[in-house]
C-alpha cells in the first residue's frame, strides 16, 4: 500500500459516471440503482430465520420472504454486495483503505459515532417512509421524472443547506 493516498476523482467526472451507470442500469437491467432494498430483504431473511411465520403473517414482509421465497434471491442483494466490494477494491486501489474516525477538532470520537448512528437512524426511517434511499429515491426515481423523488431530493439538499452552518463548527 503507497504511503500517500490518490486524490478523489473530481466531482463532476464522478456524476457523469454515475449517471452513465445509472444509465445503463436501466437499459441492461430495466431498473434503476438503490440500497435500502437489500438491506431491508436481508433483515428480512434473518427475522425468517428466527421467526418464519412472523413474516408469512406480514403482507409487507411476506412480499419479499414470505412462503418458500427467499428474501436474499433478488437483484438488488447482488448490487448491494457489489457496492461494497467496489468500495474496499477502491479504497485498497486508492491507498485509502485503513481504519479511522474522521472527525473536526471540536469534537470527540465517541460524540462523531453517535452523530453517526443517529444520523443512520434519521437515513434508514427516511428512507422506509419515503419508500427508497437516496440512490434509489433521489437518483432513479428522479431520472424517471417521478415528482415525488424530485420533492424527496429537494428535501434531502434543503436539509444538507439548514444543517450545514450549525454543524459546520464542530468540523472547523
Amino acid at each position: 500500500m503507497r504511503s500517500e493516498p490518490r486524490p478523489y476523482l473530481h466531482p463532476y467526472v464522478g456524476g457523469v459516471l454515475l449517471g452513465l451507470v445509472l444509465f445503463f442500469s436501466f437499459v441492461l437491467t430495466g431498473h434503476g440503482l438503490g440500497a435500502s432494498g437489500g438491506l431491508g430483504r436481508m433483515i428480512i431473511a434473518v427475522q425468517k430465520l428466527f421467526d418464519p411465520q412472523h413474516v408469512n403473517l406480514n403482507p409487507y414482509l411476506a412480499l419479499a420472504g414470505g412462503g418458500d421465497k427467499n428474501p436474499l434471491d433478488h437483484w438488488i442483494i447482488w448490487e448491494l454486495l457489489g457496492m461494497l466490494l467496489g468500495g474496499f477494491v477502491s479504497g485498497f486501489i486508492g491507498g485509502r483503505l485503513k481504519v479511522e474516525t474522521r472527525k473536526g477538532p471540536r469534537i470527540t470520537v465517541h460524540q462523531r459515532w453517535l452523530f453517526a448512528v443517529i444520523g443512520g437512524f434519521f437515513m434508514g426511517y427516511g428512507a422506509r417512509l419515503a419508500r427508497g434511499c437516496t440512490s434509489g429515491q433521489g437518483l432513479s426515481g428522479s431520472a424517471v421524472l417521478s415528482a415525488g423523488s424530485w420533492g424527496f431530493l429537494i428535501m434531502v439538499f434543503l436539509g444538507g443547506y439548514l444543517l450545514a452552518r450549525p454543524l459546520r463548527r464542530l468540523w472547523t
